[in-house]
């Protein structure tokens, strides 16, 4: 398998006949997939049907899987897990300052996190953090970097209905800002669908589904909004879900 990384002008990932197994089974069936900057991707799928296998992948941290394939990925990229992964020894700010260096490190963390809602948390410790901040700690450590490209593995599955909310207005106002391209491996159907451009369906290893949300306006993205209907029975209905309509 190839990986190659550098700077890409649009492109800031590339894959092509990707092939991961694991025990004998298939989990990734020669899948081509292409994001480009400023682009959110959502990938959807049943548990086990290897969305994260290739979110891991792209972040090259699928050691000890077998595969084959090419990818071509930009060099700054940025994961963000379910789990903020916060380190509990250290404070708001050196979290999200980890692995920098230069004289600004500290103001451009402590700017990032005012991005992300806490200017004036620099100094409190994760315990003190309530479940949404946490994840806003880890998006402000994952856009520090201003990556080309952000992978982002379910970081809103453990939050409560309304902070998810919330936190989806904060990624998409993040996004506009920093223009990563994005990939977002989600279970949530809705939140596919409020935020992404373009939504991935995978299934037995391969995409069933590749999806180009069309709005007529920006502000369409809401639950009683027709597209918006017609996206996520559409979606629903590639999952195996079936819908009313």
């Amino acid at each position: 398998m190839a990986t190659r990384t550098g700077n890409l002008t649009e492109e800031v990932a590339v894959v092509r006949n990707l092939t991961r197994s694991f025990g004998g089974a298939t989990i990734l069936d020669s899948v081509d997939l292409t994001i480009r900057k400023g682009e959110f991707v959502a990938l959807l799928g049943r548990s086990g049907s290897g969305k994260s296998t290739l979110l891991r992948s792209l972040a090259g941290l699928d050691h000890g899987v077998d595969g084959a394939g090419d990818l071509f990925i930009a060099r700054d990229v940025s994961v963000v897990f379910q789990d903020s992964r916060l380190l509990p020894w250290s404070r708001v700010l050196d979290n999200v300052a980890l692995g920098l260096s230069g004289r600004d490190v500290k103001a451009q963390a402590s700017a990032v996190l005012a991005d992300v809602g806490l200017a004036g948390r620099e100094h409190a410790w994760p315990y003190e953090l309530s479940g949404g901040e946490q994840q806003r700690v880890a998006l402000a450590r994952s856009l520090v970097r201003n990556p080309a490209l952000l992978l982002a593995d379910e970081p809103f599955g453990a939050l409560d209905a309304l902070t998810r909310v919330r936190m989806h207005h904060l990624l998409k106002e993040l996004c506009a800002k920093y223009q990563p391209g994005v990939l977002l491996v989600t279970h949530d159907v809705d939140e596919a669908v409020t935020l992404a451009d373009r939504v991935l369906v995978l299934d037995g290893g391969t995409f069933v589904v590749d999806r180009q949300l069309d709005f007529e306006t920006p502000d369409a993205r809401t639950y009683r909004n027709r597209e918006f209907i017609a996206h996520r029975e559409a979606l629903l209905g590639a999952l195996g879900v079936a819908t009313s309509g």
